[in-house]
């Protein structure tokens, strides 16, 4: 009876020693990927298995000539171990687009440096900073969660302050979760989002915490309008940002934006911000980027600070009596100038077309002009050959734009607000 019992008791302990195994294989199939905090080299051979072995990499496509690309290699050499430290770590990676150039299709890859941070495999462009502390902080907001659920004062210091003051910080005091979340799943990757679930009254007076209505509709045009800062510096870089961004832009021109003159105007462009968020505030020095102020009729000869509203695209309007803003009261002035274009006492203009083409022409990716001149050269050595009535392709303004185009080449991708 008990060499027949023997068997029974294996088989009823199988199943368990199964089942153990199965664990056991699971738990060592689910271990953690090595930590990465040096900056990876991927090429055709390791660049899909690296994407879907680790949850968050970052990937810088470069040039070995681009000098933007020389400048932010040893930033990602800083940040690469910082972000290998957090708990949700950021693998940072880079690729030789030059060199392995179907890699660089595939992924849409035309300027230099091109940059994207890939989620579990599904890739988003970053146009964020690039020197390494702020690149730090900008990614960190791409692991973090949607919305952060603060239980006590202690809990929204320490939110507040891990945040820092790149992105616009919301806290829903007392507001349902739910609501938040789905303004926060909107706009994630533009601001920082949390529900204070036990507060005193002492921590909103402290961050000085504006308190609006919680009405769904009154709350997400809020948050639209304070996704930017009240003034913002025009560059390459946001005005990427400011194409997703409806608003006319109020546009202060000035000859260097860092001198003590300037940022004195700049704090005050801001105070005006802060009451007319219907519009955006941004300035420019013609000095940092005396190419895009041309397109507005303002360089070095100009007088400034001046002032115009530009509607993104290709017109802006000045205000009759406001041309320019004078040292002395500058409050006033712009003041002035606002009420002036809320009234209508305007004078309509379009951005000049050869600096504008020139603008233009300096975001779009080196490869791109490459081929343009190409196919423009192909075509005059037929026409050359041939003698006979010489083809044309496309317009007049895109063969301008292709000339324009060989000249003015840079390392920034496309995507700015053009037509």
């Amino acid at each position: 009876m008990k060499t027949r019992q023997s068997p029974l008791i294996l088989l009823k302990t199988t199943p368990l020693l199964l089942l153990l195994l199965s664990i056991i294989s699971s738990a060592e199939s689910t271990t953690p990927p090595e930590k990465i905090n040096t900056v990876l080299e991927l090429d055709d051979s390791n660049f899909d298995s690296t994407i879907s072995t680790y949850d968050y990499v970052f990937v810088d496509f470069y040039a070995p000539w681009c000098g933007h690309c020389k400048r932010l290699a040893p930033e990602l050499d800083v940040a690469a171990p910082i972000l290998a430290e957090l708990k949700k770590p950021i693998v940072i990676a880079k690729v030789n687009a030059d060199k392995y150039t179907r890699l660089a299709r595939k992924h849409e890859v035309d300027g230099f440096p091109t940059l994207k941070i890939y989620m579990h495999g599904v890739p988003t462009d970053y146009y964020g900073p690039r020197k390494a502390e702020l690149l730090v902080r900008f990614l960190r907001k791409f692991v973090a969660p949607d919305v952060t659920i603060l239980n006590s004062d202690f809990a929204i210091r320490e939110f507040v302050e891990e945040a820092g003051t790149h992105f616009p910080i919301f806290i829903g005091f007392g507001l349902n979760e739910t609501v938040m979340s789905n303004l926060a799943i909107k706009y994630k990757k533009k601001a920082w989002f949390s529900v204070a679930s036990d507060f005193s009254e002492d921590v909103m007076v402290h961050y000085d915490f504006d308190k609006i209505p919680t009405l769904r509709k009154f709350l997400e045009e809020f948050i639209t309008q304070n996704l930017l800062p009240l003034a913002v510096p025009i560059n390459q870089e946001t005005l990427k940002v400011l194409k997703d961004d409806h608003r006319k832009i109020v546009l202060t021109i000035l000859e260097d934006d860092s001198e003590e003159k300037s940022q004195k105007l700049i704090k005050t462009v801001k105070a005006a911000a802060s009451a007319n968020r219907d519009l955006v505030f941004g300035y420019v020095g013609v000095k940092q980027w005396e190419e895009f102020t041309e397109t507005f009729g303002a360089n070095k000869e100009t007088k400034l600070p001046k002032m115009i509203v530009w509607d993104g695209d290709e017109e802006y309007h000045s205000v009759i009596g406001s041309e320019s803003i004078e040292e002395e009261d500058q409050g006033s002035q712009i003041s002035q100038f606002l009420a002036g274009y809320r009234e209508g006492r305007t004078e309509r203009n379009r951005v000049s077309g050869p600096s504008l083409m020139g603008y233009i022409n300096s975001l779009i990716g080196v490869k791109t002009v490459y081929i343009i001149v190409f196919l423009v050269a192909m075509l005059m050595f037929f026409q050359h050959i041939t003698k006979e009535e010489p083809l044309r392709v496309g317009t007049r303004d895109q063969a301008e734009h292709a000339t324009s185009s060989e000249a003015e080449s840079s390392d920034y991708r496309p995507g700015d607000k053009q037509e």
